[in-house]
């Protein structure tokens, strides 16, 4: 099972907790390395081994591109993970109201179970998925606000134990 992961909203709450300390035994980046990035405080070390203890494939579905490896993996704990790519378009053509991330991520699945988690999914994304892919796929939505926490996990556990 993969698991798309976007960062903006989802790891990284635009409101909500943190900041979180930069260095420590827990957490490996000293000041330094944080310098480029100053909201990656904003992200909780600990949701690492949380996304982790899904069982699930981690996928980077984000924005970040690769310094989702460089600079978020090492701070959550993660190993280096893959990367969609995504095509280099404004408008990618799809329905209206559907996510540009929508379409690249179930190509990338390839027939593939998967859960999505991002800020910024809706139901036309939803139908889209249901209509468009194969195999079981949770596109959920994380309020934005606060990013992923403890309901959202139950969540998530409750729906990959169905399978």
């Amino acid at each position: 099972m993969l698991l798309f992961l976007d960062i903006d909203g989802t790891l990284l709450p635009f409101g909500g907790a943190g900041p979180y300390p930069v260095y420590g035994p827990a957490f490996p980046l000293s000041p330094e390395a944080v310098a480029g990035h100053p909201l990656l405080t904003r992200v909780d070390p600990l949701l690492g081994a949380r996304l982790l203890s899904l069982g699930c494939e981690p996928v980077w579905a984000t924005t970040w591109l690769d310094d989702a490896n460089t600079c978020l993996a090492p701070w959550l704990g993660l190993p280096r993970l893959p990367l969609v790519e995504w095509p280099d378009v404004d408008d990618d053509g799809g329905p209206p109201g559907l996510h540009w991330k929508t379409r690249p991520l179930v190509s990338w699945a390839a027939g593939r179970p998967f859960v999505w988690l991002d800020d910024q999914i809706t139901d036309a994304d939803r139908v889209w998925v249901a209509a468009h892919h194969p195999e079981r796929a949770l596109l959920y939505r994380v309020e934005h606000q606060v990013g992923l926490t403890e309901g959202d996990f139950a969540a998530l556990e409750a729906w990959l134990a169905e399978r």
